[in-house]
């Protein structure tokens, strides 16, 4: 079971907007034909909301790994991860974003987790999650971390 889940699936207004879709179908195929218009809108709605659904990625911490979205990482190899809210999360996705950081950010979420890369030989420096609950999701990577190894003798 994992230390915590989330998918970031698309806020209810944006199904909502997407219903824009319908009427502009319409609007351009009804000099041609009513029905193919309503037809084409229904089926491009149903495609945006198939792709928006399907394409929405998961936030895990699990067994000691990051996953987020397609790409997953150890623990061991990341530093304390510190959550974002409000204008803080405003400046990690823009002033203060570094063009080498790994990014899974939605525009529909806004709070992010920055979670820094300790590997030497990674070129990101961090990574910058998304998520609906940043103070979880940084709790969740921090306590799943695994205690530190120590040299025998010392």
């Amino acid at each position: 079971m994992p230390d915590y889940r989330e998918r970031l699936w698309p806020t209810p207004w944006i199904y909502i907007a997407s219903l824009l879709f319908i009427p502009a179908s319409i609007l351009v195929l009804a000099p041609v034909s009513l029905p193919a218009g309503i037809i084409t809108g229904v089926l491009l709605y149903g495609g945006v909301v198939g792709a928006l659904s399907v394409t929405a990625p998961v936030i895990e911490v699990r067994e000691g790994r990051l996953r987020a979205g397609r790409a997953e990482i150890s623990l061991d190899d990341t530093g304390v991860a510190v959550g974002a809210t409000d204008d803080a999360a405003r400046v990690e996705r823009g002033t203060g974003l570094d063009v080498r950081a790994y990014l899974v950010i939605r525009g529909w979420v806004r709070h992010v987790v920055r979670v820094p890369i300790v590997d030497p030989a990674d070129p990101t420096p961090y990574w910058l999650v998304s998520t609906r609950h940043p103070k979880e999701l940084a709790a969740a990577i921090n306590g799943s971390r695994r205690p530190e190894r120590t040299e025998p003798g010392a």
